[in-house]
Formats: C-alpha cells, structure tokens, sequence
C-alpha cells in the first residue's frame, strides 16, 4: 500500500549533479550502473518507477521484463532477452542487479557468477508490493546494503539486512574504508577484525597522514565501543588486533589491516591502438616507481581523441575506476607543464597531454593537490601522477 502511494509521485531523494563541462557522473566506490529485472505486471509497474528514479539521480539504468508488461521504449523497460544468462554474464562485477520478485529467482540468476563479495556485484531483491528490500550480495564493498537503502526510500520500504556487523551496529572495516575513498590490502586480516570486532575485542586504529586522519576524524560515529583511536603507532601496537591508515606500511602481522586511500589520479597518453597488456605494464611501471599500485587510483584521464581508446577503456574496466576526458582546448588552459613535445602537439594539439589532464581533474574536483610525477614516459605510452589531499 505504501509503495502504491509513491507511484508517480515525487520523493524526497538526493540528486547527483554531473561535474561541470564534464558532464559524467563520477561515483568513485559507489554503483552508477543497474540492471532491473521484474517478472510480473505489478512488479513492472516498480520496475518503471525506480528506473525513472535511479536515471533522474545519474545513474545508467536498464530495466527488464516479460514482454506482455512493456510498454516500448518510453518505458524504459525492455523485453527480457532469451539468454539472460549472457546478460549477466557480460555485466557480471561491473552494473549491480536489482530483482523485484522472489529471492530465489534472483539466487538462480546469479549462482553460476558468485565468486567474493570484493568481486561479485551488488545484489539486491524486492518484493513486488514494495513492502521489503534486501541486500543479498556484496552488501558493503559493492555497495548493495546503500542501494537497497535507497530504493527502500523510493517506495516507502523496509530495508532489511542481515549482515552481523549491520544489525548488531558494530565496526566494518570494509564500510569505512568504501566510505572513505580506501581500499582494502589483505581480504582475509579484514575478515579477522570484523569477527573480532564481534567477539568483543578491543580494537587499535591509527592514521598517518592528512588523507587518513581526516578519515578517522569524519566518521567516529562509525565506531562501536570495541574501537579505539590511537596518536601514535606505539599506542596502536598494544593492540592484538589494529588498523592502519596510511599510504604505505611495512608488513606487521596478519592481525594488522593496511587500509590505503584512492587519491590518485593517473594522467594517460598513448599511442593509437597501444595493446592492453602494454598499456597496463607502462603503468604499473610507472607506480612502482612511485611506490604506488593500481588500487590507489582514483580515476583515469586523458584528452578527449582518446575517449575511445579501447585499452584505456578495458583498463578502467578491469580496475573499475573512472575514465574521463578533456578537450584541447580544456587541457590547454594548465598553465605550466614539466616538459612538452612538438610530435605531441603536431598529433593532439596538446605539447603534455597526460600532465595537462591530470592537473585539469584535479583543478576541477579536487579543493587540495599535488602534482607527485610530472609527465613518465614507457614504451608506447605516457603518465603523470597527482594526488588529491584532502
């Protein structure tokens, strides 16, 4: 009933707004694709609605359904393919999935594709008189338990989750690192602190550096009563369990969680048709050099000649992080870069196309930044590398 009163009305939600001249819309660790599957009348008439809903607040949609319930296109709903398997399958860890029906349709669905939750994608189910939504996988890290969070606001719901850490109110390490734009160095010393966070072990947390103390410092209501903040790595060490915020660590004990942030933006240059694998290799080279690794990137960038460059757009894909593009003219507008080329700028119009694009991200969504490696250059390919302090 409740959810009946919400159809075609208008709800109080968030809306995303796109970036500037961008015009994409950047949701570093968050979801921005899903896939809605609904199977009866009733549940694509809630199929319709959340996909309007979801498009409104940024995020590409597609939505499915028996072919009797369609509408055409204007919709937004399309006929269920005969091999919806393939469907999955090719979205599989890069959309979240949304089935208004019974869980076990969606179980079925997606059983041949589960692998972990730091890989699988965001599952959620509701029901189709929009009583309850649930997140069925990869609740945290995929971000499942937000997005059923949200569609449970759309229709007026119960957002019903399970997960111990969720309904006991305690500490999630993987929570607060999606939370605050860190990324997870070792799944299984997560999963012990989690479980001992549940036993009721006292926990140490410490953070070194800007990025990670304003972590620490923006979201204590995040910690349950087992965590404790500690000043200094000494204090930290009392602990038997402990987390760490920093930029880099050296190995401790497999009670200690490294938890490292996403603030680096990577700015691209490449040879046209530049192979995946080589495009790949340059970079990590690259980082190495800089003592920095693919998980850290926040977002990948270039000129706008190189928006479809399949490498980069297979390489963005595979770490699932942004890929955005500028314009010459956009790029042109850096002031200062630490070298130019004349054969780059005959080609692009740009003399440092991956120190320019690198600078122009961050002018525009970064308040705190520093240019680390100016323009490095591997075979068949450039990079440049900021990082965003926050």
């Amino acid at each position: 009933q409740r959810a009946a009163e919400r159809f075609g009305k208008e709800s109080s939600v968030l809306f995303y707004k796109s970036q500037a001249e961008d015009r994409e819309v950047v949701m570093t660790g968050g979801i921005a694709k899903v896939v809605i599957f609904s199977f009866t009348e009733r549940g694509t008439k809630q199929n319709r609605y959340i996909y309007r809903k979801l498009k409104m607040q940024g995020y590409i949609c597609e939505g499915y359904a028996p072919a009797k319930y369609v509408m055409g296109e204007e919709g937004g709903v399309k006929q269920l393919p005969k091999k919806k398997e393939d469907l999955i399958r090719e979205r599989w860890g890069k959309w979240a999935f949304l089935f208004i029906g019974a869980a076990g349709i969606a179980v079925r669905y997606i059983a041949p594709y589960v692998k972990d939750k730091f890989t699988d994608s965001a599952v959620v189910v509701a029901d189709e008189a929009g009583q309850y939504v649930i997140p069925l996988l990869s609740g945290h890290v995929g971000g499942a338990a937000e997005l059923a969070d949200q569609i449970a606001n759309l229709l007026g719901a119960v957002s019903v989750h399970t997960t111990a850490t969720d309904v006991r109110k305690k500490f999630a390490a993987d929570v607060f690192a999606k939370k605050n734009a860190l990324y997870i160095t070792d799944r299984e010393a997560a999963k012990r602190i989690s479980a001992a966070v549940l036993d009721g072990e006292l926990i140490g947390i410490y953070a070194q550096g800007d990025h990670a103390e304003n972590a620490v410092k923006n979201s204590k209501e995040m910690f349950s009563d087992e965590v404790c903040i500690c000043n200094t790595i000494e204090e930290v060490m009392k602990y038997r369990y402990r987390v760490i915020l920093a930029d880099s660590f050296p190995a401790i004990d497999e009670n200690t969680l490294l938890l490292k942030p996403k603030n680096i933006i990577v700015g691209l240059g490449c040879r046209k048709g530049i192979s995946e694998e080589l495009l790949e290799k340059g970079l990590l080279e690259i980082l190495k050099k800089n003592h920095l690794d693919m998980n850290q990137i926040e977002a990948l960038v270039s000129i706008d000649l190189k928006k479809e460059e399949p490498a980069v757009v297979s390489l963005a894909e595979k770490y699932k992080v942004p890929f955005l593009t500028y314009s010459a003219e956009m790029l042109n507008e850096v002031e200062e870069v630490s070298s130019a080329s004349s054969f780059v700028k005959k080609i692009t119009g740009i003399d440092n196309v991956c120190e320019r694009a690198a600078v122009t991200y961050c002018k525009k969504h970064c308040e705190y930044f520093e240019l680390i490696a100016g323009k490095s250059i591997e075979t068949a390919m450039t990079a440049a590398i900021a990082r965003r302090n926050i």
